[in-house]
């Protein structure tokens, strides 16, 4: 069960048009501040259960919306998005508090770029939702908080995967992400431990090398002409083993500021748009997600529209780079492509814009 894919499922375009209409925002704006605003709202909630107290805080939000997403499955019986922002704000500001409230608030806000109060209103009308879709996921058994504290923590790969690129960068200092950080330092962690272990490797190869050329010295055999061979090419390897993973990050910073084009930071814009592309296809599960994900394929499509309107301005050297960025991925999105696609039912609704999307990532990479 992945509970971001359950939540979004719920959210279809009847209803994200609602949102938007009672916003004043296009479908667009208000289907962006949706996609960091869901993950975004769990996260801190997996900080809410790590704390003091939090755990039962949880545990009373959840009662007062237990049924709240049978009642979305019906729009009769669906609260006005009005009286959801109503009733989400008096929940997150008993669980988050006023500071953290309004911090996240205003990073949905910012990503999306609806601006601080309709971020504001748009996370408080989800509240009701998410607690709801926990509620939900306590089944038949009493709500407790600790049973939320736990499904919360088996969340947490799930809500680090569905963050957009750079969302969390926008709460920096808050530690309302802390907890879910922590998967990404579990990442980086075991990747060290990969280089460690090729360090070591490499290391024995070189010892190895050593031996046979100091016993075949003393046999007189004439070991220079494939010691000395075996010996560069493992002092290539530990070069790059080696090499720091802070010049990679810089050289992959470098290349991401010389893709800044009118002001427009192309690099973030394509990467931001693949990570939120990635996101939407691995939710779509039946007819109900593919049309509840039509909205972000939409806003996607705008994003990459946008990159494609700026090539004429970009030099032969920033094709490149843009190229580069967008080549590596292209197996991965048409795999994804595909495996949606053979959903029953799912091809007739989303096929024309998964074909436009196709077109325009093929741009990028000319």
């Amino acid at each position: 069960m992945n509970l971001v894919s359950l939540i979004m499922k719920f959210l279809t375009p009847d209803m994200i048009g609602r949102i938007a209409t009672s916003l004043g925002l296009d479908r667009n704006g208000a289907s962006s501040a949706i996609e960091a605003g869901v993950p975004g709202l769990l996260a801190a909630l997996a900080g809410v259960a790590n704390k003091p107290g939090g755990p039962q805080r949880l545990a009373d939000a959840a009662k007062q919306e237990v049924g709240t997403l049978d009642k979305f499955a019906s729009s009769s019986g669906a609260a006005s998005p009005s009286v959801l922002a109503e009733r989400g704000s008096r929940i997150l500001g008993s669980l988050l508090g006023d500071r953290d409230q309004a911090a996240l608030a205003t990073a949905v806000g910012k990503y999306s770029g609806v601006g601080t109060a309709a971020g504001s209103s748009l996370l408080a009308g989800l509240g009701p939702l998410v607690m709801g879709a926990i509620a939900q996921q306590q089944g038949s058994r009493a709500i407790d908080g600790n049973s939320i504290a736990s499904l919360l923590a088996g969340q947490k790969d799930n809500i680090a995967a569905a963050l957009p690129s750079g969302f969390g960068k926008l709460l920096g200092g808050t530690g309302l992400f802390d907890t879910i950080n922590d998967v990404t330092r579990r990442t980086a962690a075991a990747g060290a431990e990969t280089t460690r272990a090729a360090a070591a490797s490499v290391t024995r190869t070189i010892d190895d090398t050593r031996r046979s050329a100091a016993a075949a010295a003393s046999t007189g055999t004439n070991w220079l002409t494939w010691a000395i061979p075996a010996l560069a090419i493992a002092a290539l390897l530990v070069w790059l083993v080696g090499r720091p993973a802070e010049q990679a990050v810089q050289q992959g910073t470098t290349a991401l500021q010389s893709l800044t084009v009118g002001g427009m930071d192309v690099g973030k814009q394509v990467t931001d748009s693949i990570g939120n592309l990635r996101t939407t296809l691995a939710g779509i599960t039946d007819e109900a997600s593919a049309r509840a994900a039509m909205p972000r394929l939409q806003a996607v499509t705008a994003q990459i529209d946008k990159v494609n309107a700026m090539m004429g301005q970009m030099s032969d050297g920033q094709r490149k780079l843009l190229a580069g960025l967008v080549n590596p991925v292209t197996s991965t999105l048409n795999q994804l492509f595909d495996k949606v696609l053979a959903i029953p039912g799912v091809a007739e609704i989303i096929k024309p814009t998964i074909d436009t999307l196709k077109a325009r990532l093929a741009t990028l990479t000319a």
